[in-house]
């Protein structure tokens, strides 16, 4: 009889615990009284037409914006591309929060400005939002395909007469299609999930409905709503899986060298994207700031966001040992591993919904304590931590804990002196965004979080809802600041070119 690792029941009992949420829906959803009607379907065109919005904005900007950052050289490389990544790391409440009381009458704009501009609300508004923060995820996905593409053929292409143009488009563009559609797929799927954005627009989609229903008490519609989201990001996540990536051994890079004037004309170009997304909600928010000072908030709400998601970081690293050694043990570590990655897919209103149910019904003692809050995290976010431990524990020399083995130490042992420091540096980066992701999670502290407990979070909702958006300054520049932080941890790990040669357009 074939010997289990020891890793397997622990992670098995973790991926089961990952299913928790959509077996507690189904149960929740059987008391609704339809599946659908017209309230429902009204909804559903909201959210696909959302959607479908998003992913042709994220791909119009996110794709020329790929090009720029990999192919042409500029001063200041570096920062360009972080610059323009930047709106990855901040969630787009913030940018929408900026947006919808900038514009419009009565907006910050008119009142600096002396002119109204049109309101960005609803459909259009949450799009135009989504967009300028999804994009970087097809910017990113592209790039990253691009920079693995041979820059012989493009050179082939422009022997046998074609213009560089021509040749990008022809040669080089159909061949990172499957990165872009990977890109959109993510931008789709942070669409659907979304609260904060369609909730401050107005604008009706399953998340916000979700939110309604649960606070009017109508938990079994909510759920009902929270499976039939769960069903369109199946589908997603499904397709997204279908979806092979660039195949092609690495190459020479293309590098372009434009004139200064064309240089200047492309960056150009990128400042309306630059300032939406990232010197807009950061004006905004400082002006409040300095107009408003510091009133109404409370150090609490910065400690609260700490204390919960420094927790959840530790418990969801700790939770990712058994299942990344599983993974690497076998087969059927492997499908435990990737049904952990079934609570990333989950919405945080979808989790919130399943929890607070759980804690009705069967944990009263854990209701609406930080505890059942930890736990929402950890389910969500464990997938990040979890790939970290990996990714860290894979590149290990097993001849180390052969070594160890052979000295003596027991397995215990031998895990504890040598496996564990050597994925200490994975388990940190793990930890680091599990924490960060945690820090802005929205939907679901505002359902399970205790009551009297404010995050910077949940203390901007409160504000937004209150009218007094001012005192959301120092929250949404706090959170902008840990998102910052992420972003470059995350893009220094980057690899550098190996390879160079110049393609100069001036030729």
């Amino acid at each position: 009889m074939t010997k289990w690792p020891k890793s397997y029941p622990l992670a098995l009992l973790i991926a089961l615990m990952a299913l928790l949420p959509v077996g507690v829906l189904f149960s929740l959803a059987q008391d609704s009284a339809q599946l659908f009607d017209t309230h429902n379907l009204r909804v559903l065109g909201n959210t696909i037409s959302l959607v479908v919005l998003t992913i042709i904005g994220s791909v119009l900007i996110g794709v020329p914006l790929a090009f720029l950052t990999a192919y042409v050289q500029m001063p200041f490389k570096r920062f360009w591309l972080i610059l323009l990544a930047a709106p990855l790391a901040l969630p787009s409440y913030i940018g929408a929060f900026a947006m919808y009381f900038s514009f419009g009458r009565g907006g910050e704009i008119e009142n600096i400005l002396g002119f109204s501009t049109p309101p960005i609300s609803g459909l259009w508004g949450s799009a135009l939002v989504m967009s300028l923060y999804t994009y970087p995820f097809v910017m990113m996905t592209t790039r990253s395909s691009l920079l693995s593409l041979d820059a012989s053929l493009v050179n082939a292409a422009r022997t046998l007469g074609l213009s560089l143009g021509a040749s990008l488009w022809r040669v080089v563009l159909p061949r990172v299609v499957n990165s872009v559609a990977a890109g959109a797929l993510l931008a789709a799927l942070y669409a659907l999930s979304d609260f904060g954005t369609p909730a401050i627009m107005g604008f009706d989609t399953f998340t916000r409905v979700i939110f309604v229903e649960y606070n009017a008490f109508g938990l079994s519609q909510a759920a009902m709503l929270s499976l039939q989201l769960m069903v369109i990001v199946g589908l997603i996540l499904f397709i997204e899986s279908r979806i092979g990536g660039a195949q092609e051994r690495p190459g020479k890079h293309l590098s372009l060298f434009p004139a200064r004037w064309q240089r200047n004309l492309m960056l150009l170009a990128t400042m309306p994207v630059v300032f939406m997304a990232i010197v807009l909600p950061l004006a905004i928010f400082t002006l409040w700031l300095v107009r408003e000072g510091t009133g109404g908030f409370e150090l609490s709400y910065a400690w609260n966001s700490a204390h919960a998601s420094f927790i959840a970081a530790i418990v969801a690293v700790l939770l990712a040992i058994p299942v990344a050694h599983a993974a690497i043990a076998g087969k059927a570590g492997r499908f435990m591993e990737r049904i952990t990655y079934f609570g990333f897919g989950v919405p945080g209103i979808v989790m919130g919904t399943a929890l607070v149910y759980v804690g009705l019904k069967y944990l009263p003692a854990l209701y609406q304590t930080l505890t059942l809050l930890v736990m929402a995290y950890v389910l969500r976010f464990i997938p990040l931590a979890v790939g970290s431990v990996r990714s860290t524990a894979e590149n290990i020399d097993s001849g180390l804990v052969k070594a160890a083995r052979v000295l003596g130490a027991s397995p215990r042992e031998a895990f504890i002196r040598v496996t564990l420091p050597l994925t200490l540096r994975g388990m940190i980066a793990g930890a680091a965004l599990v924490f960060l992701e945690a820090m802005r999670e929205l939907p679901a502290t505002l359902m399970l979080g205790p009551t009297g407990f404010e995050t910077l979070a949940t203390y901007m909702w409160r504000v937004y809802e209150a009218g007094y958006f001012g005192r959301a300054a120092v929250p949404g520049l706090l959170l902008v600041l840990l998102s910052g932080v992420g972003l470059v941890l995350m893009l220094s790990g980057e690899r550098k070119a190996q390879f160079t040669v110049t393609e100069d357009d001036r030729s």
